[in-house]
């Protein structure tokens, strides 16, 4: 009984009575420290993997004033830039975020600022002007950058408790087992309205390479491990049921072979191959992250118009170049702003992929 009264307690405070009533705490602020049979069943429907992507709201430069926003917690943000002095050119700068008008007495707000040489985070839960100082520019090229377009702020809008909780949503994806399996499916049919059924066995079919053509298409979808991870939210950016895509070519000897992006040779890099139909069917059937291969062969009409040789030319030159997101991201980034699913945006898709290449090139070196 005593269970039942305390939810209704937590509802009654999680109510808001107007602007002018503030509440000593919400629900979502108290429910991670009640016991895990009472908050868990709820947290769990208040949070999900999407609440990970931090919000924009707006750029601080040293001359556009300041910037004013509503967060999670205090409904009343202003910031604004200021840069510190060297001896020749700034030498740092300090950012000034002011917080106001509080939901309720428990909560905070979680920040990420960013630039494309740097991402730092701070979580505020007291309505004052808070500071955040940047000791020094990382090069020249960061400090015109902060001059021309100045500092990202981006707000983690599940807080900092939701955050957690959507980190924890999001990691099963990437795990090579049968709870990441299962974590991946149920983010499809979440996100994307997507349904399964399970195959009867056998569930390696056997094709004849004979009864393949040129132009045949392969719609790959991995479902666990790194890969699984990866393209369940592509598939999720994209709109598409195929985290990954091939082509079939046959040759004047009639050898089947399979064009595709993204192998990964003996270095460890991803690069466009042409490899034999045997050697790219025997490594997916020793795929870990459980791939589920579609083999779409082309209308005989398309077929008919097909031109292998250009197709043949077009692989050949193709063959062995680095591959990469810088080449995948253009299938769905075609608009400079109008082709994300929310929440992203071209803010945090920008920021995101140039700290990925510095990633990368830290890993090179």
């Amino acid at each position: 009984m005593s269970r039942y009264l305390l939810v209704l307690l937590l509802c009654f405070l999680g109510l808001g009575f107007g602007q002018g009533f503030k509440v000593p705490f919400r629900v979502n602020d108290v429910l991670p420290v009640l016991p895990r049979q009472l908050s868990w069943p709820v947290l769990n429907n208040f949070h999900s993997a999407v609440d990970l992507l931090p919000y924009y709201v707006g750029s601080v430069t040293p001359n556009n004033g300041s910037i004013d926003w509503k967060g999670a917690c205090f409904y009343g943000n202003e910031a604004r830039l200021e840069f510190t002095e060297g001896d020749r050119e700034p030498a740092g700068g300090i950012l000034y975020l002011k917080t106001s008008d509080a939901h309720s007495w428990t909560c905070m707000d979680l920040y990420v600022f960013a630039t494309p040489y740097r991402v730092t985070w701070d979580y505020y839960f007291s309505a004052r002007e808070h500071t955040l100082k940047f000791d020094s520019w990382e090069e020249p090229a960061e400090l015109e950058y902060v001059k021309q377009h100045g500092v990202s702020v981006f707000l983690m809008p599940s807080g900092m408790m939701g955050t957690l909780l959507s980190l924890i949503d999001i990691l099963p994806l990437f795990s090579n087992s049968h709870w990441g399996q299962n974590a991946n499916l149920a983010f499809l049919e979440k996100h994307m309205g997507a349904t399964f059924e399970k195959r009867p066995q056998p569930w390696h079919a056997t094709i004849n390479p004979e009864d393949v053509h040129s132009g045949d298409f392969l719609a790959v979808s991995k479902i666990r491990g790194r890969w699984g991870g990866f393209e369940t939210l592509e598939k999720w950016v994209t709109g598409a049921f195929a985290g990954h895509t091939a082509v079939c070519l046959k040759d004047k000897e009639g050898n089947l072979w399979v064009g595709e992006s993204g192998h990964e040779n003996e270095k460890g890099e991803e690069i466009i191959v042409v490899i034999p139909w045997d050697e790219w069917w025997e490594l997916a059937l020793k795929d870990d992250s459980n791939p589920q291969i579609a083999l779409l062969p082309l209308h005989p009409d398309v077929r008919a118009k097909f031109n292998s040789t250009a197709a043949w030319e077009y692989a050949r030159s193709m063959s062995g170049k680095p591959y990469g997101y810088h080449n995948m991201i253009f299938s769905w980034i075609d608009t400079m702003a109008d082709n994300y699913p929310p929440p992203l945006d071209a803010h945090l898709v920008c920021v995101s992929l140039i700290r990925f290449t510095c990633l990368l090139n830290l890993c090179a070196t």
